[in-house]
């Protein structure tokens, strides 16, 4: 079968792929400890539940408008409002059903042939691959250990050129689970300020922050609110990720063109699933807060554990529920380490070069399992190591 070019430009997510090979092992009678997939462990608060379930008893089982509810809409634009301090309308607001329909429909918006996008290596996949889908050229922003994997200003400033179409902001990170700090963002505004450029500022894991880190959104900076199209969602934050609820903020030129892509792909987001996301806002937020909590317990004992093994060094992340230890002292190769602790430890783990050229030497390390089981998979590591 000949497909069209851009089915071989496309890419993948690997944690998918490693879940499919751990639970084929799983299958055969092997007991397999998961820290691959990017996902919360906990169910989905019960009132969010009941609200999605009231909707369905009450006949909310029919299509909506392809951006979303107007119900919703309102709350969406609400709620970034407040976190953002940046004064929102609901006509800013597409709802998707899922987080990376927002990645998908803005590249495919804004990039043609020849243009360029700057994305952060290593960082999320589906970055690049969608790049290369829409016929763009990826343009890697390296982030490094040694400086804690922040931006290198001046290092941003030389990969700009005439041809930059778009850039891509992920804060807190996947995989490092680090936040750019204000100032930093201020620094690329300022890179950006005279430049016809867009900005994609994925801020799918704000709520999830520890320590004294404060996310900051380049909206609030003048002259930027306009340019940027902030994508958040619901699965990280409240453990919806099989719900398949998402959403972006930009400007109201845009949203017809997005809604358009959203029409042509998946007509709308689920019905009764956007009354759950209403409630998800509007409702008690306890259960986020000791979501939050639980995982910077967990974050402590991996970062302590990993950095026990011979060969590991682990910074530690901001927000997220990810560490990306470096694994160079080891020996051995991102991929090769990866494949040997799911094969000889029973630990799903995914290779730093799952994110980028500039993610070997590293692995990456979900926190979203329990403290006896991260425990268990140190241990395991060490044995194997």
């Amino acid at each position: 079968m000949q497909l069209a070019d851009r089915a071989y430009r496309m890419g993948s997510e690997t944690a998918f792929e490693v879940l499919a090979r751990a639970r084929k092992l799983e299958a055969e009678g092997k007991t397999i400890i998961h820290l691959q997939i990017g996902e919360p462990d906990f169910t989905t608060p019960k009132n969010i539940c009941d609200a999605a379930i009231r909707s369905i008893q009450n006949g909310d089982t029919h299509y909506t408008p392809s951006a979303g509810t107007m119900e919703l809409r309102k709350v969406i634009a609400e709620y970034v409002t407040k976190t953002r301090g940046v004064e929102f309308s609901p006509e800013n607001v597409v709802v998707t059903p899922g987080g990376k329909p927002i990645m998908f429909f803005t590249i495919l918006a804004l990039i043609g042939k020849g243009d360029e996008v700057i994305y952060p290596n290593p960082g999320f996949p589906i970055y690049e691959s969608m790049i290369n889908v829409a016929g763009g050229t990826p343009v890697p922003l390296p982030l490094k250990e040694e400086d804690e994997f922040k931006v290198d200003i001046k290092q941003f400033e030389r990969l700009i050129t005439n041809r930059t179409k778009l850039v891509i902001i992920n804060s807190p990170g996947n995989p490092t689970g680090k936040t750019i700090p204000q100032k930093d963002i201020e620094a690329m505004a300022e890179v950006l300020k005279d430049k016809d450029t867009y900005i994609l500022s994925d801020e799918i894991y704000s709520r999830i922050i520890y320590d004294d880190a404060k996310p900051f959104s380049i909206t609030k900076i003048n002259g930027f609110k306009d340019r940027t199209i902030i994508l958040d969602g619901f699965s990280k934050t409240y453990a919806m990720t099989g719900w398949r609820a998402g959403y972006g903020v930009m400007n109201t030129e845009l949203v017809p063109i997005i809604a358009k892509l959203q029409t042509n792909s998946n007509s709308c987001t689920n019905t009764f699933v956007q009354k759950g996301c209403i409630e998800a806002l509007t409702g008690p937020q306890d259960e986020v807060d000791k979501m939050v909590a639980e995982f910077k317990k967990r974050r402590d004992v991996m970062i302590e554990g990993l950095n026990t093994i011979k060969g590991f060094k682990c910074l530690k992340p901001d927000g997220a529920f990810y560490v990306f230890p470096s694994i160079k002292e080891t020996g051995y190769k991102s991929k090769e380490l990866a494949d040997k602790l799911l094969y000889e430890a029973g630990v799903a783990t995914l290779a730093g070069t799952s994110f980028g050229k500039f993610g070997e030497g590293y692995l990456r390390v979900s926190y979203a399992n329990s403290v006896e089981n991260i425990k268990k998979a140190i241990q395991k590591i060490k044995e194997t190591i």
